[in-house]
Order: C-alpha cells, then structure tokens, then sequence
C-alpha cells in the first residue's frame, strides 16, 4: 500500500530534551535528579522508558506548533471550534472572582473563549477581578498562543492573563489558588495521567472544579470502523501534506486509542478524589468532556 510505503520513508522523531528555561529554580532541581529508568509507558503503539515519553511528546508539538490550528480545522471539519464552544459553556464562568489554570493550553484555544465569555457579562459594581493562566510545557507552543493574542487583539474586561511554562505532572503553582482547571486534548500526552489528576485537585480551591476535553472512543461498531479508516488512512497523510509531519500525527491517532475509555478514565478521577463526577460525550464518543469537583 502507499500508505506503507511513505512510512517506511518517513524518519522516526527524534528525542529532544527540553531546556529547562522555563522553569522556576527549585523545580529545575526537582526534574534534574535521575528519572525512573525501569518504568515503561506507551507513546502510541511504541513501548518507551516512562523518562522518554515526555522528550518523544515535546519533540512532537515543537515539530507541530506553528501549523497546529490548520491541522486540528482539517482533521475535524471545523469541528473541534465546536467541541471547544460548548465545553467554554459547560464550565460557564460567572461573576467576579474565577482563576482558571488551563493546562496544556499553549495556543490559547480555551483561554480565548475564556476571555470572551466573561466579556460577554455585564459586571456588577466592585466585582473581583477575573484571572486566567494558560500553561504549557512546550514554550513553542505558548509562544503560537501569545503570538495569537496580540493578532486577535483580545481585550479583556476585568481579567488578567498570565502565561507559564510547565508541567502538569508537578506544577509550580500553590496549593487552593484556583477555582477552575481545564485541560483540552492534552491529557492523553502526559507520562503519568494519575500524577496530573492529584495535581489538578491540589491546586484547585474547595469548590473548584476540574473539567478534561479529550480525545474518547467511539461505541457503536460500525461508526468505530469508519472513525478508524478515516484517522489511520487519512490524518497522517494530511499531516504530511499540510504540515510536513507523518509520525506526528500517526502518532496523535495511536495515542487516541491507547487512552482509557470514557468510564475508565472516570473512574481515575474519582481516585484522585473529586466528586460528582461525570461525563459527556461529544460525537458518538469521538471526544468526551469529563467533570468533577473538589468538595
């Protein structure tokens, strides 16, 4: 097949390490002690050492940054601006006083919608400032994302913005300092989903609420055969036609299947100790949006 064919041709990624300018002092010391040599994790279909994934995934959106909007209009129809849309409503910031963190928010899709749903209320007299921090732990793509909002020319009302380089698995922020956390087709990339979930309920105030926009899967038989000819046949293809990058986006469709299912993942977030929570799928299961909060 001529699929195969240009994958064989195609080189494989290359690990990179991460220069560690991005990170605060003590959380530089932090990661330089020796990873966890022994441990394996999956990046796609391929086993790798748990201390390689993230080198493998950062070297994936370094290669991807610039045309990452393109890709995810092509690959979806357009569909994911929807997706994103109703889980901006699902969260349904009102009023003063709301601080997101958006992790692996680096091209600034979810704070936007952020943004302009707060400036699309009426604020009351003496109402407490709103606050947003987009956080990435690929300054390539935090940089798309300020470039982004300086082209957009975003005016926030009543709501600062701040942008951070870091990792979901141990974050540099204090422990209760927000009243949201969402996380976009982000989860499924990290070496430790677990750790991330502990860290998104440490640092989420009581009350707050945690909200993960992902890739799922799809139940019905026959439209899982179609969402799979389509993503194995066409999105590498496309990604090599329209971004120059094969393995990265076979290796977006393979880590879409290696992620755990809708009640699965679920049950994760229960153990890492919220409440009330639940889900909500989005296209036959093609994405879910899951929910739950710190009580």
């Amino acid at each position: 097949m001529l699929t195969r064919h240009i994958r064989t041709v195609i080189p494989r990624l290359v690990p990179i390490r991460l220069s560690k300018a991005c990170y605060s002092e003590q959380h530089q010391k932090e990661r330089s002690e020796k990873p966890n040599e022994s441990g394996t994790t999956h990046f796609g279909y391929e086993t790798v050492k748990e201390s390689e994934k993230w080198q493998k995934v950062h070297k994936v959106f370094e290669q991807v940054a610039s045309s990452y909007d393109l890709m995810n209009d092509a690959m979806s129809f357009g569909v994911h601006r929807v997706w994103k849309d109703i889980f901006m409503e699902r969260l349904g910031p009102i009023g003063g006083g709301n601080r997101l963190l958006d992790m692996a928010g680096g091209t600034g899709d979810i704070a936007f919608r952020y943004l302009k749903y707060l400036n699309n209320q009426q604020p009351e007299a003496n109402q407490a400032a709103n606050h947003v921090t987009v956080s990435d732990i690929n300054q390539n793509m935090l940089d798309v994302g300020q470039e982004r909002y300086k082209r957009l020319s975003i005016t926030p009302k009543n709501c600062t913005v701040d942008w951070v380089c870091a990792n979901a698995e141990k974050l540099p922020f204090e422990d209760n300092s927000y009243t949201a956390y969402t996380i976009a087709f982000g989860i499924r990339n990290v070496t430790h989903i677990d750790k991330v979930l502990s860290e998104a309920y440490r640092v989420l105030k009581p009350g707050g609420r945690f909200l993960c926009l992902e890739f799922s899967h799809v139940s019905n038989d026959y439209l899982r055969w179609i969402y799979d000819q389509y993503s194995f046949q066409v999105i590498p293809p496309m990604g090599q036609i329209l971004a120059s990058q094969w393995q990265a986006y076979q290796y977006l469709v393979e880590s879409i299947r290696k992620f755990p299912k809708q009640e699965e993942f679920k049950a994760m977030i229960q153990d890492a100790g919220f409440k009330c929570v639940q889900y909500e799928d989005l296209t036959f299961g093609v994405c879910a949006i899951h929910s739950g909060f710190k009580l």
